[in-house]
C-alpha cells in the first residue's frame, strides 16, 4: 500500500522509541506530514522523535490529542524498512519502540544541513613533535580521508584542543570548514575480475540472482582462501551497475581494514563503514547519505542492516556462522537470521558466506529454502594445509607449560626458514583463576558468580562479565595470608611469557580484543602482521575471522579440547568451525606450504577426528541426525526466558509462578524446563534465573510466548528478557 499523506490536524499514529507499548495518537502539524516522516512529538513536558505509522486510532479524548511538534529534516523511513522493523519485533518478541531506537541510532537526526570545522593532515611533519603532537599526527594518518572534528581528534589522541590547535599554527594540519554530511564517492563497477574454476560459475549464478530481482537467498561455501569474497564482490558490482545500494556485514571491525582495501582495488573507492569504532560525526553521515541513496556500498558490523536505505539491491552475511552476528543484551536478534527477513521485504538477494556454515543454514539448502555455492579449492595454486593432531598424553610437560615439545619443534622449523607462527588459545587475560593455595579459596567478583581473570599486562584482576576490576591481592582476602596466591591456568598473556622464554628471538604479538584501546589500533596491529612485522603471533578466536597472512604457515591450536567442554548444545559445531578456521589462516599462498596442529588429550573424539578427516559433509549430517533425534534447533524451536533480580528469593518466585502457569504453551505442545539458576547465577548484582521453552519446528511459539507472558506483571525490580533461538545459555 502507497504510503499516505495526511492534512494539517488530521490524526496520525506516531511510533516513538520510548518505551510505551503503543503508538501515539497526534494531529498532524501545520503543512502536514505523510506516513515514515521523521517527527518531533511532545510527550508529557518532553519532545521526543519519533515515525509517522499510520493513521491514528482515535481511541482518545479528541480534546487531549496534541498536534506533532515538527517534521524532521530527514529522508522519510520507507514502508519497506518499517515493515521489517514491525516484523523483527513479532518474530523476537521486542517492543516495537526498541527496534525503532535501533534504526535511529545517529546523532543529530533532524538537525538541518550546515558546515562544520574539520582537521586534516596537510603540511610536512616535522621531525621533533612532542608526544601528543605525534599522536595528533598518527591519528589523523589512522582516519585517512575521513573528515574529523576537533572533539574527535582530541579524543582519538588523547590530548587536550590546544595541542591540535597547536599543529594547525604550524602548518602541519590544516582547519577548514565543510558540509556537515557529504555523499560517499561513487564506487565504479567497469572492471572486470578474473576468476578462476569454481569461482566462475558461482559468480555467475550470484549474479544472475542480482539481475533478476526479487528475494533468493544462497549460502556460498568455499573452502579457506578458496575467494569467497571475490565471488560476491561479483554481485555486489552487479548490484552497482543497476544503481542499486548493497549491504556487507562483517562479524568482527578488525577485518574491515583488508576488506576496504580489497573493495578501493575492485571499485576505485571505499566504501561507507557502519561499527562502533566509527565517530558519531560519520554515523550521522552514512545515515543520511544512505537514505539519500549517496552511498552505494556499506560495510558494516549487525546494526547495519537497520540502515534506512534507499534502493537495497544486496546484502551479504561473510563469515554468517559466526557467534558475534548474536546480539546477546538489549534487543536480541541474530543478525544473519534477520539479513534473511531483510532481503525478504525487502525482494532483494541475500549471500551467507562461510567456509564452515552454521547448521542452520546447511538445513535450510537441504530443505530447499537456500540454494548452494561450492567452491572447493583454494584460489590459484595455494593448497590447504595438512592437519595433524599431538597427543598430550604421549608428551612429556612440565606443569607451568602448554607448549608441547612437539609443537616447539615445528615452530622452531617455521621461524628458521623466516615464516611466521600463530598459537592459538581462545582464552584472554593471563590466568583464568586466581586462588590461595593457603586455603584455597578462588577470587572472584564482588558483583558477579565469575572467576576473576588475571591481566597480568594490566596488573588487574578482571571480570569478564560485568567489567570490574581490582588489583592482584598480595594476601588471601579469605585467610589473609600472604605470598601464597597463584594464577592457575593459562590465557594467551601466560602463553607469550612462555613463547618469550623459549624463542627469546622471535617477534611476538598478542591478538586479543581487550589488549586494543580502539579498532584502529587492532587493524594497525593485523596490519603489521599482515607485512611480517611479526614472528610468532598468539591470539584469541579473533585471530579466525578471515585474516590473511601471506607468511603465516604454521598454527598450532593450544588447547583443541577446550570447547568441547560443557552441555551447549553447540558444542561440537562450534569446535569443528573454530579449529577448521582457524587452521585455514596457514598457506594461503602458492609458495608456502602450510600445516595444522591441534595439541590434544581427546585425539579419538569424533570432533576432533572430523576436523583432522576433512570430511565437512559427513560432520553435519550426523550432527544433524542428532539434533533431529533430540528435536533441538535447527529442527525444533527454542525461547531462553531470562529472569534477574537483587532479590534472589523474587526472582526464582515468580520463575516457578511462570513454570506453573504454563497453559498456553501446553496447548502447542511445548514445554517449560526451569527455572534454574543461570550458569552465571549473578551478573552486576542481579540474581539471575533461566527457564528454557521447547516445541516442535512448526508449533506457533511467538504467539504462545506472548499470550503466556501477557498474564504476568511483572514487580518493580525485576527485568524479563525473551531469547528466540538462543546461541547461549549463559
Amino acid at each position: 500500500m502507497a504510503d499516505r499523506v495526511y492534512q494539517s490536524g488530521d490524526l496520525v499514529g506516531v511510533l516513538t522509541t520510548e518505551p510505551l507499548g503503543r503508538v501515539l495518537d497526534y494531529r498532524a502539524p501545520e503543512g502536514g506530514c505523510g506516513d515514515g516522516d521523521f517527527v518531533e512529538v511532545p510527550l508529557g513536558p518532553r519532545r521526543v522523535p519519533g515515525v509517522v505509522w499510520g493513521p491514528g486510532e482515535g481511541r482518545f479524548d479528541p480534546l487531549r490529542i496534541r498536534p506533532v511538534g515538527r517534521v524532521l529534516d530527514a529522508r522519510p523511513m520507507r514502508a519497506e524498512l518499517r515493515s521489517f522493523l514491525a516484523r523483527a519485533a513479532d518474530y523476537t518478541l521486542t517492543p516495537l519502540s526498541a527496534m525503532l531506537r535501533l534504526a535511529t541510532r545517529t546523532p543529530g537526526l533532524g538537525d538541518p544541513p550546515s558546515m562544520r570545522r574539520v582537521y586534516r593532515l596537510t603540511g610536512a611533519v616535522p621531525n621533533s613533535l612532542t608526544d601528543a603532537r605525534h599522536r595528533v599526527v598518527e591519528a589523523l594518518r589512522e582516519f585517512g580521508a575521513a573528515p574529523v572534528t576537533l572533539s574527535e581528534l582530541a579524543e582519538a589522541a588523547g590530548c587536550g584542543a590546544s595541542v591540535v590547535k597547536g599543529l594547525v599554527r604550524l602548518g602541519v594540519i590544516s582547519e577548514e570548514e565543510a558540509p556537515r554530511d557529504l555523499p560517499y564517492p561513487r564506487l565504479t563497477a567497469d572492471r572486470v575480475l578474473r576468476l578462476e574454476g569454481d569461482q566462475v560459475a558461482a559468480g555467475d549464478a550470484l549474479v544472475a540472482a542480482v539481475a533478476m530481482g526479487g528475494y533468493s537467498a544462497t549460502l556460498l561455501k568455499g573452502v579457506t582462501g578458496s575467494g569467497k569474497t571475490e565471488v560476491y564482490l561479483e554481485a555486489v558490482a552487479e548490484t552497482l551497475r543497476a544503481g542499486r545500494q548493497g549491504l556487507v556485514l562483517l562479524p568482527e571491525i578488525a577485518l574491515t581494514a583488508e576488506f576496504l582495501t580489497r573493495v578501493e582495488a575492485r571499485f576505485g573507492a571505499k566504501p561507507a563503514e557502519w561499527h562502533s569504532g566509527v565517530t558519531m560525526t560519520e554515523r550521522r553521515r552514512l545515515w543520511r547519505m544512505v537514505a539519500e541513496g549517496e552511498a552505494g556500498l556499506v560495510v558494516g558490523a549487525r546494526s547495519a542492516l537497520f540502515l534506512p536505505f534507499q534502493d537495497l539491491g544486496l546484502i551479504v552475511v561473510d563469515e554468517e556462522h559466526d557467534t558475534s552476528y548474536k546480539q546477546e543484551d538489549g534487543v536480541l536478534y541474530h543478525a544473519r537470521d534477520m539479513a534473511v527477513l531483510r532481503a525478504a521485504v525487502t525482494g532483494c538477494p541475500v549471500v551467507l558466506a562461510s567456509a564452515t556454515p552454521s547448521l542452520e543454514s546447511w538445513a535450510n539448502v537441504e530443505a530447499g529454502k537456500y540454494q548452494r555455492l561450492d567452491l572447493g579449492s583454494r584460489f590459484g595454486a595455494a593448497d590447504l594445509p595438512e592437519m595433524r593432531a599431538i597427543d598430550m598424553r604421549a608428551e612429556r610437560l612440565a606443569g607451568d607449560r602448554w607448549i608441547s615439545p612437539t609443537l616447539a619443534g615445528k615452530v622452531e622449523t617455521v621461524l628458521e626458514r623466516g615464516e611466521q607462527a600463530l598459537l592459538f588459545l581462545n582464552r584472554r587475560g593471563f590466568a583464568p583463576v586466581t586462588l590461595c593455595r593457603a586455603c584455597g579459596h578462588q577470587v572472584g567478583c564482588d558483583h558477579c558468580d565469575a572467576r576473576m581473570v588475571e591481566h597480568r599486562f594490566q596488573k588487574r584482576l578482571v571480570c569478564h562479565q560485568c567489567g570490574a576490576t581490582k588489583p592482584v591481592p598480595p594476601a588471601c582476602p579469605a585467610c589473609g595470608v600472604e605470598g601464597r596466591m597463584a594464577a592457575v591456568g593459562p590465557g594467551v598473556e601466560r602463553l607469550a611469557e612462555e613463547v618469550a622464554a623459549r624463542f627469546p628471538k622471535a617477534r611476538v604479538t598478542v591478538l586479543s580484543s581487550d589488549l586494543f584501546g580502539s579498532a584502529r589500533a587492532l587493524k594497525a596491529a593485523i596490519a603489521d602482521i599482515a607485512s611480517g612485522g611479526a614472528d610468532i603471533i598468539i591470539g584469541t578466536q579473533i585471530v579466525a575471522k578471515g585474516h590473511n597472512f601471506p607468511l603465516l604457515t604454521l598454527v598450532g591450536v593450544i588447547d583443541a579440547d577446550l570447547g568441547l567442554q560443557g552441555s551447549d548444545l553447540r558444542a561440537a559445531e562450534r569446535t569443528f568451525q573454530l579449529m577448521r578456521q582457524v587452521s585455514g589462516r596457514a598457506g594461503r599462498t602458492a609458495d608456502r606450504k602450510g600445516q595444522a596442529w591441534l595439541q590434544t588429550h581427546q585425539p579419538e573424539h569424533p570432533v576432533i577426528r572430523a576436523i583432522l578427516g576433512g570430511d565437512e559433509e559427513a560432520f553435519w549430517a550426523a550432527e544433524a541426525a542428532e539434533r533431529r533425534s533430540a528435536g533441538v534447533p535447527p529442527y525444533g524451536r527454542m525461547a531462553g526466558i531470562i529472569l534477574s533480580s537483587p532479590d534472589v528469593g523474587q526472582v526464582f518466585d515468580f520463575g516457578a509462578e511462570l513454570a506453573r502457569r504454563d497453559g498456553p504453551l501446553r496447548r502447542i505442545g511445548a514445554q517449560v524446563f526451569g527455572p534454574a539458576p543461570a550458569p552465571i547465577a549473578r551478573v552486576r548484582g542481579r540474581h539471575r534465573v533461566r527457564l528454557l521453552v521447547k516445541a516442535e519446528k512448526t508449533a506457533p511459539l511467538q504467539a504462545a510466548l506472548a499470550e503466556w507472558l501477557g498474564q504476568f506483571k511483572l514487580p518493580r525490580d525485576l527485568r524479563l528478557a525473551v531469547d528466540i533461538d538462543p546461541q547461549s545459555f549463559l
